[in-house]
């Protein structure tokens, strides 16, 4: 896939499901440092934020508006994925006082790599939002093309809220 960062063009490694396709399984790291499938991750509706690195502008502000909103939403399960470490996203939890949204790592890029998203040029993910039901169907996704732009927050709020 096409995207760019600051204008630049970049590629990811692959072409990411479209919506209703079945979304390819992946491990990541949770906070603990535990390895962590997407079957257990998927017991519920899940949304899913993928931001190239937390540590960044784009990145935060994104996470922390989506923070704020988990509690609205309690049938669905959050989770924001960076390539960071899990130490690297636990200093920034700690710095911004995030508490609801769950930060997992794909420092090890298995995610990245089978849905799609990687960036071999700067060893990230692309910045994405998918909903997916507890059998991996994508519901909803938005692969935000401009690196450096946020997601379209109110269309998959919306979107959520139809959910309910």
């Amino acid at each position: 896939m096409k995207i760019t960062r600051h204008d630049e063009p970049l590629s990811t490694n692959g072409t990411p499901v479209d919506v209703n396709g079945v979304f390819p399984e992946f491990t990541v790291q949770n906070a603990k440092g535990e390895n962590v499938s997407s079957s257990d991750l998927l017991k519920k509706v899940t949304f899913i934020s993928v931001v190239p690195d937390i540590n960044t502008r784009v990145c935060s502000i994104s996470t922390k508006k989506f923070n704020q909103d988990v509690d609205k939403y309690s049938n669905i399960a959050f989770y924001t994925v960076s390539t960071n470490t899990i130490e690297e996203q636990a200093n920034w939890c700690a710095a911004e006082g995030v508490k609801n949204m769950q930060l997992l790592s794909d420092k090890a890029f298995d995610f990245g790599k089978n849905t799609g998203l990687y960036v071999a040029d700067n060893d990230t993910d692309a910045r994405s939002v998918w909903v997916l039901d507890n059998d991996g169907k994508v519901l909803y996704r938005e692969l935000v093309i401009e690196q450096t732009n946020e997601p379209d927050y109110e269309s998959v709020l919306q979107f959520l809220d139809s959910l309910a």
